[in-house]
């Protein structure tokens, strides 16, 4: 998550079991409902860094990614089929079946079928070669995150950036994030002079548990 544009700061890393998982990782939520093509494949990569990181560091996989897999193959049938994010099938939509529902036949032919199967590997294998790629050049700071979890188990966003310093590109606040692209060329977006530190003032006054309480349903397992 540190190495992605997209994705939001870890708030909270553990090694503790917690229900079918053998660990979690809990993220500062923010609300937004339109996604690009690169904050999707941000989040696909996220997502399969446990796997990669098997491989990486162990040389063999395991059975604990299945739930990760699943998440990384339904956001690529999603962008695929639904949101018209492939150049190859092109710009249409078709209803993907939820959860438990059976369908006796697709909406396409079967040559559309073969090839949403053939977009939907190579987007999957695109993502985790770029999470290879990523987690391969920071090999030395997972082991670092490796090692602080063993000691202490559970590990907080000041730790994170204890040990990867901070992340690479500026976090926005709720409000530059609102007004980002809704302006025309002369229209002056910005935060109003009075109220630039609104936001640092908020994150320094709160605690790290009050931050949970407030913004956090749930954690993430991984």
């Amino acid at each position: 998550a540190q190495l992605t544009t997209d994705i939001l700061s870890s708030l909270q890393v553990s090694i503790i079991p917690r229900g079918k998982g053998l660990g979690y990782a809990q993220y500062l939520p923010k609300e937004q409902y339109l996604y690009t093509k690169e904050q999707l494949l941000d989040r696909m990569c996220m997502t399969l860094g446990g796997r990669v990181s098997e491989e990486i560091f162990f040389g063999r996989i395991t059975t604990g990614a299945q739930d990760d897999l699943r998440k990384v193959t339904q956001s690529a049938y999603a962008q695929i089929v639904q949101f018209g994010m492939n150049d190859k099938v092109g710009q249409v939509s078709f209803d993907l079946p939820r959860q438990g529902e059976m369908t006796l036949e697709k909406p396409y032919s079967e040559a559309t079928a073969r090839l949403i199967d053939t977009e939907v590997r190579n987007l999957i294998r695109e993502a985790y070669e770029r999470t290879h790629t990523l987690l391969a050049e920071k090999k030395g700071d997972v082991e670092k995150v490796a090692q602080r979890l063993l000691e202490k188990e559970v590990l907080d966003k000041k730790d994170m950036v204890e040990l990867l310093g901070l992340r690479p590109f500026a976090e926005k606040s709720t409000y530059e994030e609102f007004v980002e692209g809704t302006g025309g060329m002369d229209e002056d977006t910005s935060l109003p002079e009075g109220l630039k530190d609104w936001n640092k003032e908020r994150d320094k006054e709160e605690s790290t548990e009050e931050q949970v309480a407030r913004q956090i349903s749930g954690g993430m397992p991984f």
